[in-house]
């Protein structure tokens, strides 16, 4: 018996031995028709796949600017509205990171009054041969022509505060480097991130590492809030720690308040033309309120609260004005040498948000001093908008803190003694915000690799109604341009 090695699918398929020319085309074409059928219903397959993957993309909105920007302010206003169940978890959180805050007021405070009190002390001492210090009687001393009465009520102000001292150190060791300001830096470059157009980008950080949970002031509020898995031993502690700092605030908060209230503390403030209350995470205008046993902060001590961003730290927000669409939100350390990882972060995202504070035109990084902060938001808002890898990306600018801003301009600040270019405007609110808006405006057209929409919003956004009504607006827009890039607008 002779058995076949021929394949059986290939004897199934093969044509008939006696198959007549006629049935041979009908045959071939048949089969191109299957091919074709068979094709178009693989090709549908992937496009529902794509689809449904597109659909499935998040948006990613990447937060910039330098130190101090509003960046992380920012970002708290979109999780007020849009995540209120983390929102409300954290809010006792929060209570912790403002009793800091207060704590660096008074203790800022302590320092130059400190400083100045040593330096009419030393004038007092036999043998003192400086000019600069005048004593005109035994408790009031002329400074620089500035006539400084200092009496025991302010030494005793200096020894009743001092435990204070103790409290902020505890703190922030508690907190670690989020509640810690960068003072110096070892970049010398506005935009470290620059050379990352022509090379490959720097890897992002991997998920598995969780962004939220190792950078950025999300890690420091971790620290504070009580965990489900936690002794109860260690949870009497962390409320024992709690109760003691609490206990003396209340302690100090008389003291506190005649400290701020003292005139001649006000007069030493405003001769050294020291505005403590210009600065981030401000809260001795409401010592009365918060320092008290029940004190729960509202939603807008949670944003004005200063904690800084180390690192680049996630947000996840789901929006149900995007038909539940996941946003991811990504606020970055604004650092001069936390810059160079923004790169990393180009890529694939819908849209940056770039915060410039246009009230900071006289003020310098806190990290070097010889640079001012306009002139630095200038060279990265150039940089960002050169970037060929964001000529597509839609880049919407908030120029922030025009509360700040205006209350400068009302105390009589010249913009033209920081800005000669300002030249002979007119030095009102109104006037200034124009001038900044048209030189950001003409940066962004002049460097810019192809045409691209202008998008500026003058913001304040620890004012947390008036930032609700722009998110509103920018939300909308960047949910446009998302759609519009995945095709599905």
């Amino acid at each position: 018996m002779r058995i076949s090695v021929e394949d059986p699918l290939t004897l199934a398929i093969a044509p008939p031995k006696d198959e007549t020319p006629e049935e041979k085309e009908t045959r071939e074409q048949a089969e191109i028709e299957a091919r074709r059928i068979s094709e178009a219903i693989d090709e549908q397959i992937r496009q529902e796949r794509t689809a449904l993957k597109k659909k499935k993309k998040s948006v990613k909105v990447l937060l910039l600017g330098q130190s101090e920007s509003g960046k992380s302010a920012t970002l708290k206003n979109f999780q007020l509205q849009h995540a209120r169940r983390e929102w409300a978890e954290e809010r006792a959180s929060w209570r912790t990171v403002i009793y800091l805050n207060l704590i660096r007021n008074i203790i800022k405070v302590l320092d130059i009054l400190g400083r100045e009190m040593a330096l009419v002390e030393g004038e007092k001492r036999p043998g003192s041969t400086s000019m600069d210090y005048l004593s005109d009687s035994d408790d009031e001393t002329v400074v620089r022509g500035f006539a400084y009465r200092f009496l025991d009520k302010h030494r005793f102000m200096q020894r009743r505060l001092g435990p204070l001292r103790s409290i902020q150190t505890d703190l922030e060791n508690k907190l670690g480097p989020e509640s810690q300001e960068v003072r110096s830096t070892t970049s010398i470059s506005a935009t470290p991130f620059d050379s990352a157009g022509s090379q490959p980008l720097p890897k992002r950080p991997s998920r598995d590492f969780g962004i939220n949970s190792t950078n950025g002031w999300k890690s420091a509020l971790e620290k504070l809030r009580p965990s489900m898995m936690a002794s109860p031993r260690l949870q009497k502690r962390n409320d024992n720690d709690h109760n003691e700092i609490t206990d003396v605030l209340v302690a100090c908060k008389e003291t506190m308040l005649n400290l701020w209230q003292d005139p001649v503390v006000q007069q030493v403030l405003s001769h050294r033309k020291t505005k403590i209350e210009d600065s981030p995470g401000f809260f001795m205008n409401d010592i009365d309120r918060i320092v008290s046993y029940d004190y729960e902060p509202s939603d807008n001590d949670i944003v004005r609260a200063r904690l800084r961003t180390v690192g680049v730290q996630e947000h996840k927000v789901v929006m149900d004005e995007s038909n539940g669409k996941e946003w991811l939100l990504y606020d970055v350390g604004g650092t001069r040498s936390s810059r160079v990882a923004w790169a990393s972060y180009f890529d694939d995202v819908d849209a940056i948000i770039f915060l410039c504070p246009i009230s900071c035109f006289d003020e310098q990084l806190r990290e070097d001093r010889r640079i001012n902060r306009l002139e630095d938001s200038y060279l990265l808002w150039k940089s960002v908008c050169s970037s060929r890898i964001l000529s597509k990306t839609e880049i919407i600018l908030f120029l922030n803190k025009c509360d700040l801003l205006n209350n400068k301009i009302k105390r009589g600040l010249c913009i033209k003694d920081h800005i000669p270019s300002y030249g002979s405007r007119k030095n009102d609110t109104i006037t200034v915000m124009r001038y900044f808006q048209q030189h950001f405006k003409e940066i962004s057209k002049q460097y810019s690799p192809e045409p691209r929409p202008f998008f500026i919003h003058f913001t304040s956004v620890i004012d947390t109604k008036a930032t609700a009504a722009t998110l509103s607006v920018v939300e909308e827009s960047i949910l446009r341009t998302h759609l519009r890039n995945a095709d599905l607008l």
